[in-house]
């Protein structure tokens, strides 16, 4: 114990004697009474008197650096929307810029929703020789296919509609002869670029261009979402953007009004031509709210109803991300509404904006059965091009409920198959019918079909029957025609329909050759949407071939459609 005890008293001592020797340089750290600034310690213990300066070879400290300045690498990783440089030594740093490009990240299309079709199947001309179908002029599946592109992913297949590709583009139609009859019909035949045993036959027509002094009045009426969901860059402000352009289109005749809705709707503008008023009631717009949608609807369909214009073009453009959440939401009742609306002569116009929880599906369809179009607007760019180049086509109809029938003869071609329009395929006894809507064409408009054909006794997709009848008499009998092709419409304040007919002669199958020129470039396009569909008809047509299929062009639009091949290419369909 002895030991222990003088240990234990061993190590009391020294902590005393070390708690005593803090006391006295913690009071050694503190002026003494009536000290001057000289006499004053620093932390480390040596006076800052004159004498201490004085010594020869004194140097002052130096005071401490200021805080370096991060230097961020170019190879800086891009997460979650933060960018946190990779660890380097700060004299590695300093070599790189401070500046750092933004980054296009590839956006996942969350909630839209399309309605998409499968591929048109292949007919048998024997038990199916007729094609019935509605035209159509939309082009907004061509615009939001290349919104997904330029972001760096493939659209969704259901996003794709092979048509709307197509009538993306204008091609050399003739000009009718006369507005008796409101557009041309085209009809000619190629050898198929992806398969050397068919035939590509097209059908093209072409609306009359309307001069501006001959427009009829036009009673508008701007319908905007401005509830929360369009608060992004791509909508609202864009939105803006398009409408403005609409505006300084307008003739002394017009009358615009604007509708808004989020929560509740409301009027915002009466109607007006004065582009000034116009364009400040639209900059003073901001998003906010949920998205009554319906009732927005309603109540521009009042307004159009009070400021109707007899012989005049009534339509309502609406514009929005198809976010219909709050109201009288559900799609029978809406298309209720707007087929009532239509049939007392007021249309309707959709204009799609936006990603992320855009609604495709609600866009196309309201917009069908409001006799009006469908574009979607992914840039100032195309806004000017639907708005205002092409202002004519979308907003004055030289003819309603067009529909197409062709007659295939047996004796000339033994499979068939239409190149998109599956969601605008008609009943064969619904061509006659004039209660049958279908779809409408605008001043100048373009409206192109292609459909791929197997000649009789060449190799098609179906292998032949072992008890197929032989050919009727009717087709052995006019083995001269290959095709009978059929239109009807309607003028636009009438009500009963007016039939055009075509024969294409047999002989275009012999004289066919590969497509050139304008033929050569909507075959391209088709390949393009229906590739992307995943037609495994196609076989081993490639993106590369649809670009040397496309090339040649010196248009803007069909060069951009080359660069979107390209990026289609790079990704190689993930």
């Amino acid at each position: 114990m002895r030991p222990i005890r003088i240990a234990t008293a061993c190590c009391l001592a020294a902590l005393i004697a070390g708690c005593a020797a803090q006391t006295e340089l913690s009071d050694a750290s503190q002026p003494a009474p009536g000290a001057s600034e000289e006499q004053r310690v620093v932390v480390t213990g040596q006076r800052t008197d004159g004498a201490a300066n004085d010594q020869a070879g004194y140097v002052p400290p130096a005071p401490p650096p200021p805080p370096a300045t991060a230097k961020v690498r170019s190879d800086a990783i891009a997460s979650g929307g933060l960018v946190r440089p990779s660890p380097a030594p700060e004299a590695e740093m300093s070599r790189y810029p401070h500046h750092i490009p933004p980054v296009m990240v590839a956006q996942d299309p969350g909630r839209e929703r399309y309605d998409g079709k499968e591929v048109s199947p292949v007919k048998l001309t024997a038990s199916e020789p007729v094609s019935t179908f509605s035209v159509d002029v939309d082009t907004g599946a061509y615009a939001n296919a290349r919104r997904f592109l330029m972001q760096g992913r493939m659209p969704p297949r259901d996003a794709v509609r092979t048509e709307e590709m197509i009538n993306y583009f204008r091609y050399n139609y003739p000009m009718p002869d006369s507005r008796e009859a409101p557009f041309s019909i085209t009809t000619d035949v190629a050898v198929s670029p992806w398969n050397p045993d068919t035939r590509l036959m097209r059908i093209g027509l072409r609306g009359y261009d309307l001069a501006k002094k001959g427009r009829p009045p036009a009673n508008l009426v701007f319908l905007m979402d401005v509830s929360g969901s369009m608060r992004s860059p791509d909508k609202l402000p864009l939105v803006k953007t398009a409408l403005s352009g609409l505006a300084g289109e307008l003739g002394k005749q017009d009358r615009v009004s604007i509708v808004v809705y989020a929560g509740a709707a409301g009027m915002v503008l009466e109607p007006t031509n004065d582009e000034r008023k116009i364009r400040a009631a639209l900059e003073r717009l901001q998003a906010g709210g949920s998205t009554a949608g319906a009732a927005g609807l309603k109540l521009a369909y009042n307004i159009a109803r009070d400021n109707f214009i007899e012989g005049g073009v009534n339509r309502i453009l609406i514009a929005t991300d198809g976010d219909f959440n709050v109201g009288v939401s559900d799609t029978k009742s809406l298309i209720e509404m707007i087929e009532h609306e239509r049939d007392h002569g007021i249309t309707l116009t959709t204009l799609g904006f936006g990603t992320g929880n855009y609604n495709e599906a609600m866009m196309e369809q309201i917009a069908d059965h409001g006799n009006g179009n469908y574009a979607y607007i992914d840039s100032a760019l195309e806004a000017r091009k639907v708005l205002g180049d092409q202002m004519e086509s979308t907003l004055f109809t030289i003819a309603k409920d067009v529909k197409i029938q062709v007659e295939f003869n047996p004796a000339a071609v033994s499979q068939y198959r239409l190149l998109g329009y599956e969601n605008r395929a008609l009943r064969e006894e619904d061509f006659d019918n004039d209660k049958v809507d279908a779809g409408d064409i605008g001043a100048g408009h373009q409206v192109t079909a292609i459909y791929e054909i197997v000649p009789r006794g060449a190799k098609g997709w179906i292998a032949p029957r072992r008890y197929q009848d032989p050919l009727p008499a009717a087709a052995s009998s006019r083995s001269g025609e290959l095709a009978h092709v059929k239109l009807r419409y309607k003028l636009p304040n009438g009500s009963t329909s007016r039939l055009i007919q075509r024969v294409v002669p047999a002989r275009a199958l012999a004289t066919s050759a590969r497509p050139t020129g304008d033929f050569a470039f909507a075959a391209a396009v088709a390949a393009f949407g229906q590739t992307m569909r995943g037609d495994e008809l196609l076989k081993d047509f490639t993106y590369a071939d649809v670009a040397a299929l496309a090339k040649g062009h010196g248009d803007y639009w069909r060069q951009e459609f080359l660069r979107l091949v390209g990026v289609a290419d790079s990704m190689k369909g993930g």
